[in-house]
């Protein structure tokens, strides 16, 4: 529990010098779920129910690391303006409360300018960091262009914070936490799998790894899958076998299934959809037995 309160001193002391001008959204509220409703106009309408599940299990384990953002509706209900995920992974986990920051509508120039104000400073850590240039995208309909324009940075390190917002929470955690380095962070990014993320941060933490001994890992993973791809490549049929495969298709009136390896074995499949299939087949084979 001691974690999820550091998490939120962390996240408040943002925009903490701000305070006076954004009171709306300066601070973190713990907000009742059952008085959020849903963004009407939330584009995106197919959430992978895996990953749902997954970020779920990882809240209840540590809680929100990056509060949604709601507007005040009326006196009771409050609407969802960023965080459609995260909210959802919350009810999944059961949570009652969560924490959100809460705006007006009115507010937005004023909020543009405390957050940009505040990126400037040299005691945020890179995920608050990170969380700065989200809301600025989320909630101010920035670009990473117009971003990188009002903040002077490079458009290219604006995109490689938002990255670290892909993370698992635990290597988030870690990062704020001191645990790993940006550089760490930064390599762990180029995996693909967020199980391997996780067990390299977990060898990092156990073995101590630098920056550059993690980035020789990841490098020789991602040269394994890049050679397993290449064989699979070659495994693939030459224009001959293709013609086969096509005139056999055309012979039983199927979609023959042809596959073959390197060293010549393989196999043919004749699919069918039904016992009447079945009879045609076995009769187009009797014929050329007679």
């Amino acid at each position: 529990m001691a974690r999820k309160n550091a998490l939120g001193r962390g996240l408040g002391a943002l925009i903490e010098c701000a305070d006076e001008v954004v009171k709306p959204s300066a601070s973190i509220n713990e907000i009742e779920i059952s008085k959020i409703d849903g963004n009407p106009w939330q584009p995106r309408t197919h959430f992978d129910e895996e990953r749902l599940t997954e970020l779920a299990t990882s809240i209840k384990e540590i809680g929100i690391i990056q509060p949604l953002t709601l507007r005040k509706f009326d006196e009771e209900r409050y609407q969802l303006i960023a965080g459609e995920r995260r909210f959802r992974a919350a009810k999944l986990a059961g949570l009652e409360k969560i924490p959100a920051y809460v705006r007006t509508a009115e507010d937005e120039t004023m909020l543009e300018m405390a957050l940009v104000e505040n990126i400037q400073r040299e005691d945020l850590d890179p995920i608050e960091i990170a969380i700065s240039y989200q809301r600025l995208v989320e909630e101010c309909s920035l670009t990473q262009e117009n971003l990188s324009e009002r903040v002077g940075k490079k458009r290219s390190t604006i995109s490689n914070y938002l990255r670290l917002l892909k993370l698992p929470a635990e290597i988030q955690l870690g990062l704020r936490e001191k645990q790993i380095s940006m550089g760490h962070a930064r390599a762990l990014i180029n995996v693909e799998e967020a199980t391997t993320q996780l067990m390299i941060y977990q060898q990092i933490i156990k073995y101590d790894f630098s920056v550059r001994k993690v980035e020789e890992i990841v490098r020789e993973l991602n040269t394994d899958k890049t050679d397993q791809k290449n064989k699979k490549g070659k495994n693939t049929l030459s224009e001959e076998y293709l013609d086969l495969k096509k005139h056999l298709s055309t012979f039983f009136k199927t979609n023959i299934q042809f596959s073959r390896n390197e060293k010549g074995k393989g196999k043919i499949v004749i699919p069918f959809k039904s016992d009447d299939d079945l009879e045609k087949i076995i009769s187009i084979l009797d014929r050329k037995n007679s």
